[in-house]
């Protein structure tokens, strides 16, 4: 079947959207556990830099397992598949010329690292929301670890499902020692270089 997908050649590139853009495109990526406070910091970021002029797209459990990707389970499996797809919606938004922010649990290495594989390694910014399991579970408003707990929900990551932490992250945030404000200041200073504004 691949054998007969050929690929067309459009008159518009990204290098040209990235012009009319006035910046690169970017991947951000947050991984960490179910409440570690991923969504509050991207939501956070993208805010920021939509005020600065930055085009951008964020992604996450909610608008991605309700469309594109609601035929798919919590199998290791289908968490693959998940992340797999995601990771070529960015890609074709990156073509768009956009800063991509993507929001997932995300719990296996190789699944990651096929994400930076597919968007290209300098595309790429690793954001380890790293806030211990302890304040996930306080935090939890809908009870999700207490049911994993009581074995009402199986493959829920770090209760009955394993996860598996960056070894060395762009960026790592403990939510528990670091404002959701000064999160986003850290990560703003790690990708301003990478979508500097082209002139």
């Amino acid at each position: 079947m691949e054998e007969n997908v050929i690929p067309h050649n459009f008159s518009i590139a990204q290098q040209q959207r990235s012009i009319l853009k006035k910046h690169k495109p970017l991947l951000v990526w947050f991984t960490g556990l179910s409440g570690s406070g991923k969504s509050t910091i991207a939501n956070a970021l993208e805010k920021t830099l939509f005020e600065r002029n930055i085009h951008t797209y964020l992604l996450d459990g909610d608008n991605v397992r309700k469309g594109l990707n609601n035929n798919l389970s919590f199998s290791p499996e289908d968490r693959t598949e998940n992340i797999r797809r995601i990771a070529e919606v960015a890609n074709l938004m990156m073509d768009a010329g956009l800063v991509v922010i993507a929001s997932f649990v995300s719990p296996y290495r190789i699944d990651r690292e096929n994400v930076k594989r597919i968007v290209g390694y300098g595309n790429f910014v690793e954001v380890f929301v790293n806030t211990p399991i302890e304040e996930c579970e306080r935090r939890d408003v809908k009870g999700l670890y207490a049911k994993a707990r009581a074995g009402e929900i199986k493959n829920f990551t770090g209760v009955n499902a394993p996860y598996e932490a960056p070894m060395a992250p762009d960026v790592e945030i403990d939510t528990t020692m670091v404002s959701v404000e000064e999160a986003v200041a850290l990560i703003v200073a790690q990708i301003e270089k990478r979508v500097k504004r082209k002139k």
